[in-house]
């Protein structure tokens, strides 16, 4: 099965290359949609090049996005895990017979701790996608609106793309380690692989996949609050 897993990371990697285009080509026609949403309301002929100080701001603050959303998930699924070491370990010494395969662990406790992790932790990143959208429209206007959207959707497709592979290549690395070469399991190779691996599977299958949602959710909640950053932002 290591070697069907192995497979499996370098055909997701691929697809997610495919799903992270999809979403920045989506985020491309959001911005596009957002500019003749302002049309429509009276900003024709309006100037959004960077040497504009709105839209060269916003573009710093979409840029470093990604990386504070990508920053939030990894924590995320770093506490999960802990907690789930602490309720395994909890186990191991409250139940009899547990460590000699005489019991059975309390696997739905388990289950129950992940699932609620799974909607807790992904508060504070949501908010962080809905709510910079309308600060930044609030103070900046819709110029740094435009601006935050260009850079986020830039750095969130590299950084994205660079997750997915990345994730996949330690993934296989520790997998290719185990199958024998460089001293196999239990060597200095297979410990650094292993601490490789603990950084690139949150990569590959959390931060990655979900800053495609970050770079569309930017784009829709802008659209949604246009009229409000038109009427009253701070910077015209």
């Amino acid at each position: 099965t290591d070697a069907l897993d192995s497979l499996g990371n370098t055909t997701a990697a691929t697809g997610k290359g495919f799903a992270i285009g999809s979403a920045a080509l989506t985020a491309l026609a959001l911005i596009a949609s957002y500019i003749d949403q302002l049309g429509v309301k009276g900003f024709e002929g309006i100037n959004l090049s960077v040497m504009e100080p709105s839209v060269l701001v916003g573009l710093m603050i979409g840029a470093c996005l990604p990386f504070v959303f990508a920053a939030l998930t990894m924590q995320s699924v770093g506490r999960a895990a802990q907690s789930v070491v602490v309720e395994v370990r909890r186990q191991f010494k409250e139940i009899v017979g547990l460590m000699d395969g005489k019991a059975d662990a309390d696997y739905a406790r388990c289950v129950d701790l992940c699932t609620k992790a799974s909607l807790h932790e992904m508060i504070l990143p949501t908010v962080v996608g809905i709510v910079t959208p309308i600060v930044v429209g609030m103070i900046l206007g819709y110029k740094g609106v435009v601006g935050m959207l260009a850079g986020a959707t830039v750095s969130g497709f590299l950084l994205a793309i660079f997750m997915a592979n990345s994730g996949g290549a330690w993934d296989n690395a520790k997998k290719y380690i185990e199958s024998g070469v460089h001293g196999g399991k239990g060597s200095d190779a297979h410990k650094a692989a292993v601490v490789g691996d603990t950084v690139g599977d949150p990569f590959k299958d959390t931060s990655g996949p979900a800053i495609n949602i970050l770079i569309k959710l930017l784009s829709m909640v802008s659209i949604v609050f246009a009229a409000l950053v038109v009427n009253f932002s701070i910077i015209k």
